[in-house]
């Protein structure tokens, strides 16, 4: 590149990059902390950039003019207008950093005069036009929010992508939340047996226990739950590709007598009372106008002295937030016992899945189509970035139901209880046997 286009230790050449710097230092509040190449081979930031943001089509800058935020990237990403080539964690982070040295909650924010000179610059630029439509990937949801239909409806739009495609990204556990690390360097297999082990400890798991496991996924914590601790273990959830592929998974372990998958929305559950109750990632599809109805449910479908592990996200700064999780359980006739964050793990876990997805990028593309390898590659990799800026964390929140004299059936110490002395669950009567013609779910038993 030429000498007299260095300016500051940047490299400005071309039409489109020259119209754009303003706008994208206007959008940004700094300097270009990256190599950007625009459309027309032009490019602007640093010549040492740990990774180049691809313009490929002037319709990105109008979709970021009419959402200057997370959404008109990731739209302007996912059709395929914008790209990442390079270390794109490296990338996110020096796009962070910027934004947030401006801007202590990291979001754009212009006055008058600012979008004066982003609309003078788009216009020179010849992007300005009406709002784009989204991409046809995008979920169009319709119904109430949160009904049965509407959640089922988002859950099959998430998840019913293909198994072999989640196989690919998520290991052979096919276990869709964070790990739980003995070191950085643990296996990713061996991170997640840990987690539902641990989650196995604080629910006292044992043979002779009666466990449900509320948006089971593939199954791995119903199997886990059945292969080590002996319980007999009930799994729901709304995806019928998740529910095939668990079924089988159930079926090749010999556990069919002890582990049941049902498609059934967590509020049809009526075979109660259960001794435990795992929900592992699912409780960011409830939303929070369906929290109090959730932790209601639970608490009616679990026996007094039982034990609710919920493992979710929170947000320091946004809904929900982690004091509101923990005041609607105790509202709602729980007592927390138990509270633990595994944000740093969380982060891990997802920098392992974006590793898993890059390595077989070319198959990824196949089975999801490419519109939605790169949905997961730019969503994974904001979402360690975030867990690691602590913008988001995850907890394990561990409540009693207690029973009618109060007593909860826990160890006097945390020490106690996540060892297995004494405070662990007695083993319950022997359950009532599960219903299956009248509750409108389809048993184990129609696995293929």
């Amino acid at each position: 590149m030429a000498t007299d286009n260095r300016r500051a230790g940047s490299v400005r050449t071309g039409s489109a990059a020259t119209v754009l710097e303003p706008v994208v230092t206007a959008l940004l509040g700094g300097k270009v902390p990256v190599a950007l190449r625009c459309w027309d081979g032009s490019t602007l930031g640093p010549e040492h950039s740990p990774c180049t943001v691809v313009v490929r089509s002037p319709r990105a800058l109008r979709r970021l003019l009419w959402a200057p935020n997370e959404l008109g990237l990731g739209r302007a990403y996912v059709a395929g207008e914008l790209d990442v080539e390079g270390d794109l964690f490296a990338g996110f982070a020096a796009l962070r950093d910027v934004v947030a040295a401006r801007d202590e909650h990291a979001g754009v924010r212009l006055g008058p005069s600012g979008w004066g000179k982003v609309l003078a610059g788009a216009a020179r630029a010849g992007v300005l036009g009406p709002p784009l439509p989204p991409p046809e990937q995008e979920a169009r949801l319709r119904g109430r929010r949160h009904s049965p239909a509407r959640d089922a409806a988002a859950v099959i739009h998430h998840y019913d992508v293909g198994n072999d495609f989640y196989r690919m990204v998520l290991g052979p556990s096919l276990t869709y939340s964070c790990a739980y690390f003995a070191t950085p360097e643990t296996p990713l297999e061996e991170a997640q047996e840990a987690k539902y082990e641990l989650i196995a400890t604080k629910l006292a798991l044992a043979p002779g226990i009666r466990l449900l496991d509320v948006g089971c996924g593939w199954g791995g914590m119903v199997l886990h739950a059945a292969r080590h601790h002996g319980v007999s273990a009930v799994g729901v959830t709304l995806s019928r590709e998740q529910a095939a592929l668990a079924r089988q998974r159930v079926a090749q372990a010999g556990l069919a007598d002890r582990v049941e998958i049902r498609i059934q929305d967590y509020r049809a559950v009526a075979d109660g009372p259960y001794d435990a109750i795992s929900s592992i990632g699912m409780f960011e599809h409830v939303g929070l106008a369906r929290l109090r109805e959730y932790f209601a449910v639970l608490h009616r479908l679990l026996r007094p002295g039982g034990r609710l592990l919920n493992h979710a996200i929170s947000r320091p700064s946004g809904r929900p937030r982690l004091g509101t999780v923990v005041s609607s359980m105790q509202e709602l006739g729980f007592e927390v016992r138990d509270v633990e964050s595994l944000r740093e793990h969380y982060a891990l876990t997802l920098r392992r899945w974006v590793a898993n997805l890059e390595a077989g990028w070319d198959q990824a593309q196949t089975l999801a189509g490419p519109a939605r390898a790169r949905i997961w590659r730019l969503y994974m990799a904001a979402s360690a970035l975030n867990f690691e800026a602590g913008r988001t964390s995850v907890h394990q929140v561990l409540g009693v139901r207690p029973q009618g004299d109060g007593r909860s059936g826990m160890a006097l110490s945390r020490a106690q209880w996540l060892t297995g002395d004494p405070g662990a669950l007695a083993a319950p009567p022997p359950p009532t046997p599960a219903r299956t013609a009248d509750s409108g779910h389809v048993g184990a038993g129609a696995a293929g």
